[in-house]
């Protein structure tokens, strides 16, 4: 089983490229991540948080399981919502588990993209689902939550972390 990249790993900064096979491995890469997401009690994982650097990413959240290959996101509902977010990617020193901050992010969206066999899919979120969404979306694009913090907050979240 893979392990869940840090804070500090270039590849969590670093934007993701385009899947082009729907292939064997692509499926065992999705069933993987859907393994290492459970086994660390997140809600989304994206490829880059695995160290493979491509645009995919699963998610189990909101009572909506699924994943979305080379995903575009659509603000909905551009409407800012503050709440508590945290990333596998940037867990506290002490303890391990994902450090939460209030971070903004638009209410609602869409997210379209492929499904394991190249099929489009698109799906519609509001509240934790396009939060989760919008998290995941953001891995790919080399950017993590505490990129959406203010300084100070931002600052505090990264003194926590390894």
């Amino acid at each position: 089983m893979r392990d869940i990249r840090v804070v500090g790993d270039p590849v969590l900064r670093t934007p993701a490229e385009p899947i082009t096979d729907f292939d064997r491995d692509l499926r065992r890469m999705i069933d993987e991540m859907f393994t290492v997401m459970y086994a660390a009690r997140g809600v989304g994982l994206a490829g880059p948080q695995i160290g493979v650097s491509k645009r995919i990413f699963v998610y189990d959240c909101s009572n909506r399981k699924g994943h979305v290959i080379n995903p575009e996101l659509t603000v909905d509902d551009d409407a800012e919502v503050l709440d508590e977010e945290g990333c596998l990617s940037v867990p506290d020193r002490g303890t391990g588990n994902p450090i939460y901050a209030r971070t903004p992010r638009a209410a609602g969206v869409t997210v379209s993209g492929l499904d394991r066999l190249g099929r489009p899919i698109r799906v519609r979120a509001r509240g934790t689902l396009a939060r989760c969404f919008q998290h995941e979306t953001d891995h790919l694009d080399g950017r993590l939550y505490v990129d959406r913090l203010a300084r100070d907050a931002a600052r505090k979240v990264l003194l926590q972390a390894p």
